[in-house]
């Protein structure tokens, strides 16, 4: 399931689906729809693989739908539809935060602006954003200004870099860096700690998805802190582009493994 017509900002969905689907038809009878299509095609495939469909901010009926068929038919979904991260909108910051985990700390509206440490600037976006669409950066006396509901504020972090790490399941399989943080998109290979690794399978941990991939977004602060940015749980750009080759086989040869375990698995409704 994918949108091959979707514009990202600095990035071309449809290059990586055309290289992946490629890549997969070697192993399965493969096609691809878009996410409005969904629905009246399903039935007639063993596996669902979610990809670069674009925010389903745009397609919000059509996706509840989705979501609703392969629940009740049991549909395997990759990734599963149990997603409590970016699948569920961004309320999960907030409670990561409260609850104590390495996150940008995020607040809900602008009564919880006293439990954000002091800035100059803030970060004010939509609950049920994506893709930076909504994003403002407000002053101290702007954000105490704004009144709409369902909107996330966090300070504007200093930070030296953002490093994405990518996951099939629960296995590790590269990550990637911006050394520049202006240019989210300009990304380089970035070789992780075993610290590095540990933060970032806490949030896979918690997250609990059992088939699917996931990308933990997160940004290295002036203090040398990792915080968790996002975690992408519902249809996650690769930057397949952004690494080896070698690294790159590796990825399709995972994927295709985990995708097989799938469609052999007993699910209920099969």
């Amino acid at each position: 399931m994918t949108d091959l017509s979707y514009e990202a900002r600095g990035r071309r969905y449809c290059d990586e689906d055309i290289y992946l689907s490629s890549q997969l038809r070697e192993a399965f009878d493969v096609a691809l729809c878009h996410p409005r299509d969904a629905v009246a095609l399903m039935d007639r495939f063993d596996v669902v693989l979610v990809r670069n469909s674009g925010p389903v901010i745009y397609y919000p009926e059509q996706y509840q739908a989705f979501r609703e068929h392969a629940l009740a038919t049991g549909a395997r979904v990759f990734n599963e539809l149990t997603g409590k991260a970016d699948m569920a909108g961004k309320q999960y910051l907030v409670d990561l935060f409260q609850a104590g985990y390495p996150v940008v700390p995020t607040v809900e509206g602008t009564e919880g602006l006293d439990r954000l440490p002091d800035c100059q600037a803030y970060v004010v976006k939509p609950k049920f954003g994506a893709d930076s669409v909504g994003l403002r950066i407000l002053d101290p006396t702007q954000v105490r200004g704004i009144d709409e509901g369902d909107v996330l504020i966090q300070p504007h972090v200093e930070i030296d870099y953002e490093v994405s790490f990518y996951f099939i399941d629960h296995t590790f399989e590269y990550a990637l860096y911006t050394p520049d943080p202006a240019q989210r998109w300009h990304l380089r290979a970035y070789e992780p700690t075993q610290a590095d690794l540990g933060f970032a399978r806490r949030f896979i941990d918690w997250n609990g998805v059992g088939h699917g991939i996931q990308r933990v977004d997160a940004c290295r602060t002036a203090e040398g802190t990792l915080l968790l940015v996002e975690l992408e749980d519902l249809n996650p750009y690769l930057s397949l582009d952004s690494i080896s080759e070698k690294r790159r086989q590796r990825f399709v040869k995972q994927l295709t493994g985990a995708l097989s375990e799938l469609a052999s698995a007993d699910l209920p409704g099969h």
